[in-house]
């Protein structure tokens, strides 16, 4: 089972992910894109954050209209986190055809042989 498991992460496609945006980064472009001053962005986020924390800690969930639903969980050690459920519309943005513009790596591999080296194969258009 092993081989295979091999086979399938090798061959299937994958995104070549460039570097993540931090949160400074993120502060600038909701900056530019709304107008506001970049600290009022900033605060704004931390306040967010600590109001689902809050309600999250008292046993609710919330949910961002076209972003998604926040959600106390609990593991089975007992453990707490917050779960998060991307709101359908959010979750499927990047399907839009032609929207993607990064490199997809295996695009064209539906299926490959195991003894075939992974090749990849690039492309600049949506899935």
């Amino acid at each position: 089972m092993a081989p295979r498991i091999k086979a399938v992460n090798a061959y299937r496609p994958r995104i070549e992910q460039g570097n993540t945006v931090q949160k400074p980064e993120l502060i600038r472009a909701v900056s530019r894109a709304t107008s506001l001053v970049e600290g009022t962005v900033d605060q704004t986020i931390k306040e967010v954050r600590d109001q689902i924390i809050e309600f999250c800690r008292a046993g609710r969930a919330v949910k961002v209209d076209s972003l998604g639903t926040f959600s106390p969980s609990i593991d089975l050690e007992g453990n707490l986190a917050i779960s998060f459920r991307p709101d359908p519309a959010f979750a499927n943005s990047l399907n839009v055809p032609g929207i993607f513009t990064e490199t997809i790596l295996n695009r064209e591999c539906r299926s490959a042989p195991a003894s075939a080296s992974p090749a990849k194969n690039s492309s600049s258009s949506g899935m």
